[in-house]
């Protein structure tokens, strides 16, 4: 009698552990695919709430220069704290159309720009690509008093 048919297996145990080995590989670099894109998303969703809260605290406290107060100062520090490789914005402050101002400091019923980035560095295949970089931007009306 021979061994296939004492063990009542239509494969051997060496064909079923090499197809095994070759699924899991495919699993696994498409669990790592999924990975780093839901990665990518909540830093880029972080660096966009980064920009919404600088812009909120610089319009209510805009200091004598522009994000410079130690409002808007504690809020960087929290948002460095949530994206670490979150860059240093940059403060602009613009008129309704977008336009930069001439006057220094902002005065209420300008608008505060806010722009930052961050470095955003796969792990998985994506990574060949190098780091991406992710940037956002948001406005906000500083009050009028």
């Amino acid at each position: 009698m021979s061994a296939i048919k004492r063990h009542g297996r239509g494969r051997s145990g060496g064909q079923a552990l090499v197809e095994f080995s070759l699924a899991i590989l495919v699993f696994i670099v498409l669990l790592m695919g999924v990975f780093d894109l839901g990665r990518g998303i909540y830093m880029y969703n972080g660096v966009a709430q980064a920009a919404r809260e600088l812009a909120r605290s610089t319009s209510v406290h805009p200091g004598v220069v522009l994000g410079q107060s130690n409002e808007t100062q504690g809020v960087l520090g929290v948002q460095q704290g949530l994206i670490p490789s979150l860059g240093t914005p940059m403060f602009q402050c613009v008129d309704i159309a977008g336009n930069a101002v001439a006057h220094d400091p902002c005065r209420s019923g300008d608008f505060v720009r806010v722009t930052i980035t961050a470095r955003y560095d796969p792990v998985s295949l994506l990574g060949f690509i190098g780091p991406i970089t992710l940037s956002s931007s948001a406005s906000l009306e500083i009050p009028r008093s």
